[in-house]
Parts: C-alpha cells; structure tokens; sequence
C-alpha cells in the first residue's frame, strides 16, 4: 500500500521556511561580543590627569562572547571577516558638597571631595584597531567622537558618546576604547558597552 499523506505534507511544505531556519542558525554562529563596563575598576585615580585617555576595562562575566576573546581591555578576533563594531560611554558628574540634602543625589554620582571645575570638560571616546598580524603590532584609531560639555557644577550632568562602523579584521586582531576623563564613567551597563558582530568574509 503506497501512503501518500506524508508525501504530499512534504511537498506542501512551504521551502521558505526551511531556507529561514538556515538563515537563523548560521546567524547565530556568528562570531559576536557585547561587554559592560567592569563597574569595579577605579576610574576615580585618572582623575588628577584628567586630559590623558583611559583604556575602559569590561565586565566579561556578565557579558557575552562567542568566537570571540576578550582579555586586558581588548576585544580579540578569532575568525577573519568584516565586523561591525560598536561602543557607548556615558560621562556623569554631580557634585555632592556640604549642603546636598540625603537622598537627594541621583543614583551612582559621582562623589568628589571637593568641587571640580567641569565648565569644559571634553569627554571623548576612541575606538582603536590594533594590528597583532604586522609586526611589530600596532594600533590605528577607528572612531573618535565626543563634545567639550559646559556643565554647572552645582547640577547633575550626563552626556553619552556613542559610534559605530564596519572593519575588515583579521585573526589576532584587537578591539579597544579610549576615553578621556574617565573618572566621570558611568558604572551602568545600559550606558556603557562595547560590542562587535560578524557581518560579512
């Protein structure tokens, strides 16, 4: 006897959706990354030279990694490929003198002993391509964008910079961000982040 249901399922079957699950599988071996700032490292001790850059350090434990490395900072390339590569920082600074009544400070300001002249900050990130494949290894800056920001310093005051593009990477490469007064970094992770993904050979 010839059972001809499950043929004819088969051939109705819509290929649209087998072509899909392709799609979404492959997508999702692709290599990508996405780390939070490390909230517990001392930005704070950048403070008294303010106008040199910092390299943000990031959280990997509470990230995510997947055929990518992440080691001292830097976003490590295991597969070659065009990457689209991102990063978010936000700058925050109160001051919270004498007279600041409890509670009345927004959630994690920045607490300073005693008042800083922010009436022209420049709050600038850098993310930087460094080349382990030439030798000797060096870096080349990707992206640069930021603002002079004249904040009142008896306010509570946020500016976010973020950027983003596509490079050409290639295994061993690294990934890393820069940034200027980094003691005024905003701890949560919604504000600051860094990030690559896979998008094309």
């Amino acid at each position: 006897e010839v059972q001809m249901e499950p043929i004819m399922f088969d051939a109705l079957k819509d290929p649209r959706k087998g072509r899909q699950r392709c799609k979404n599988q492959g997508r999702e071996m692709l290599p990508s990354a996405h780390l939070p700032i490390r909230a517990t490292m001392d930005y704070v001790k950048s403070k008294p030279i303010a106008k040199a850059n910092t390299m943000i350090h990031w959280d990997e434990a509470q990230g995510h990694l997947k055929k990518m490395r992440y080691h001292d900072g830097r976003l490590l390339v295991d597969e070659p490929g065009l990457y689209s590569v991102y990063a978010k920082t936000c700058f925050r600074y109160y001051d919270l003198g004498p007279e600041t009544e409890p509670g009345g400070a927004p959630e994690h300001a920045i607490a300073t002993p005693q008042a800083v002249d922010v009436s022209n900050a420049q709050l600038i990130q850098y993310i930087s391509h460094e080349k382990h494949t030439s030798l000797p290894s060096k870096s080349v800056v990707l992206m640069k964008t930021g603002s002079t920001m004249h904040w009142n310093n008896s306010q509570y005051n946020m500016y976010c910079a973020q950027q983003g593009r596509g490079v050409m990477l290639q295994q061993g490469d690294g990934l890393f961000v820069n940034v200027s007064n980094a003691w005024m970094l905003d701890p949560e992770p919604e504000g600051t982040y860094f990030g690559a993904i896979k998008i094309g050979n």
